[in-house]
């Protein structure tokens, strides 16, 4: 039996108080998914290095590499625990609650601003490309026009919602969807980050926060499951807790804070957590256009 580390506040109340029936979707070393019948939505076991997240829960192991959970496994809970198969039981004793909480746009955006421009020059310097990203010595055409499509649609997008063109934005968002490498496409983690800025309270964009969940609406048929799930989780302020502190760290930090928090992001998947930083830039961009300071 695996004793539970830490979880989502919401997942770890419907393993407490609820019956949770499904099945595994997807397998990975540090991760695996599995859906649940009842509601249609992802949950996440991840291995103890892994930082909280919505949806998710994360055990007392290293590596699900020679566990031999398969997908289609059989998922249920039972008496506080959660079964995988007749592979592993997840007991529910002194597990830490975390809940996806958004720190709020700051009123003073100064350090915000000199904190933005040391992240874009990181970002510049140390971020995976392939994706939002363009690799300049690649010499692969594909990748080449695939990053040329992601930087062409996102200034679009970016350019509409600043001129408040919501129609237009929404056409230019739809165009990202599924667009770009990885298992969660580059295009899609771009809009995680965006989405998750426009959900901050007092952002100067708050008008656009519909915006996000009209996205979504349409993203279901048009990505993976697993690339949805995030951006419906982001399209009402729900991430992974590494990139709430890189935004608090953004609006608060100092230069070595900053820093350790945004390589946290930016080692996610392959190109996803420089995808989704830069995202954020352009959440953070517009709505300091928008607030006009």
């Amino acid at each position: 039996m695996i004793p539970a580390i830490t979880g989502d506040k919401d997942f770890i109340h419907q393993i407490k108080h609820s019956k949770i029936n499904g099945f595994v979707h997807s397998t990975f070393n540090r991760t695996f998914n599995f859906q649940c019948i009842e509601n249609g939505e992802l949950y996440t076991i991840a291995c103890s290095e892994m930082d909280n997240g919505p949806n998710s829960l994360v055990i007392e192991v290293d590596s699900f590499e020679k566990m031999n959970i398969e997908i289609n496994d059989n998922v249920w809970t039972e008496n506080n625990r959660i079964f995988i198969s007749n592979k592993m039981v997840i007991k529910m004793v002194n597990v830490r609650q975390w809940e996806s909480i958004l720190p709020k746009y700051p009123t003073d955006n100064k350090t915000l601003k000199i904190n933005l421009a040391k992240m874009k020059n990181y970002i510049e310097m140390h971020g995976k490309s392939g994706g939002m990203k363009q690799n300049s010595s690649s010499q692969k055409t594909f990748d080449s026009e695939v990053s040329r499509m992601l930087n062409e649609r996102t200034n679009l997008l970016i350019k509409e919602l600043q001129n408040n063109q919501m129609l237009k934005a929404l056409q230019h968002a739809i165009s990202l969807i599924g667009l770009g490498p990885g298992l969660t496409p580059s295009g899609d983690d771009f809009l995680v980050g965006l989405f998750t800025i426009l959900k901050m309270k007092n952002s100067p964009c708050s008008s656009y926060q519909s915006f996000c969940e009209e996205v979504v609406k349409i993203a279901k048929t048009l990505t993976n499951d697993i690339s949805y799930m995030a951006l419906k989780k982001a399209s009402v302020g729900k991430v992974r807790e590494s990139i709430i502190l890189l935004i608090d760290h953004l609006i608060n930090g100092n230069e070595e804070e900053l820093l350790l928090s945004l390589n946290k992001v930016l080692k996610i998947g392959s190109s996803s957590g420089t995808d989704i930083a830069l995202g954020l830039i352009a959440g953070i961009e517009i709505n300091l256009k928008d607030g006009g300071k």
